[in-house]
């Protein structure tokens, strides 16, 4: 499901915006951009994400800007530096092949600058940020999921106009079927068969019979509503019930002897395939 959420705070140690974007997908697959010195933030953001959404390729995106004040008070920690100097020469003294420390590599370890923007304050503002974007995210796609439903709603209400349309004319084709191949096997037969020619009828009605189908596709129907009120992630179960119409309408038009049944599987397919398209969606 589609949707977009940002969250911002600005704080003295500089500004804090967190976006989050979501689109159609069938399974969950995140991504989190995050800048370096709030990496470490990255698991607990997977939990929270994961336990909150189901479905959708969800895109994460930290920003973060100092204030200048910061970056003007910048010094570097030098009982810090003095004892990553001697963990570096114990390393060496080990493993000399072992690759020099570079100042980009110092500036960046954790707590050298006299004030690190990647404190332990920076925990409740990154989750805080996050799970007020999260929230806002959920109730987009709330209002998309809204909208959905009332999609679905209208193609089961059409799907039921055809069935009301298909279902009278079940017995009449039977019947006219029946008697169509009576007179056909009795030309053939002679009216000496008439146990043969009543098994052939029998077999035949059997096979072009397809009351019982509009009676499963039917009760698929109401189970399809039903789930579609209920609420909640009903995502899985719409798809499995997807499957069961698409069984069903498949079927009608396999066994179809009349074309206006035939007209009414094409028209019950088509909408099954429009719902099965959005039911992907849904989480």
């Amino acid at each position: 499901m589609t949707g977009y959420a940002i969250a911002t705070l600005e704080t003295p140690a500089g500004s804090f915006s967190f976006e989050i974007r979501s689109v159609n997908n069938r399974y969950l697959d995140m991504q989190l951009r995050l800048p370096d010195e709030f990496r470490r933030h990255e698991p607990a953001m997977r939990e929270l994400l994961t336990a909150q959404l189901s479905r959708g390729k969800v895109e994460c995106r930290l920003n973060f800007t100092p204030a200048a004040t910061t970056e003007n008070e910048l010094q570097l920690d030098s009982t810090l530096l003095e004892k990553l100097l001697q963990l570096e020469q114990a390393v060496k003294t080990r493993h000399p092949a072992a690759p020099p420390l570079t100042v980009a590599g110092i500036l960046k370890w954790p707590g050298m600058l006299g004030k690190d923007t990647a404190n332990d304050e920076s925990d409740d503002i990154v989750m805080a940020l996050l799970q007020t974007a999260l929230q806002d995210l959920k109730a987009a796609r709330m209002r998309e999921g809204d909208k959905l439903k009332t999609m679905l709603l209208e193609r089961i209400n059409q799907m039921r106009q055809l069935l009301q349309t298909a279902s009278p004319r079940i017995p009449a084709l039977i019947a006219a079927f029946e008697e169509k191949l009576r007179t056909r096997l009795e030309e053939i037969l002679g009216t000496q068969e008439n146990d043969r020619i009543h098994q052939e009828i029998t077999l035949f009605a059997s096979k072009i019979d397809v009351d019982e189908e509009l009676s499963r596709l039917q009760a698929h129907l109401d189970e399809v509503e039903r789930i579609v009120n209920q609420g909640g992630a009903v995502g899985k179960r719409l798809d499995f019930m997807m499957q069961e119409l698409h069984r069903e309408t498949n079927t009608i038009g396999s066994k179809s002897v009349d074309l206006e049944i035939t007209r009414v599987s094409m028209e019950l397919k088509v909408i099954v395939e429009q719902m099965r398209e959005q039911v992907q969606n849904i989480e």
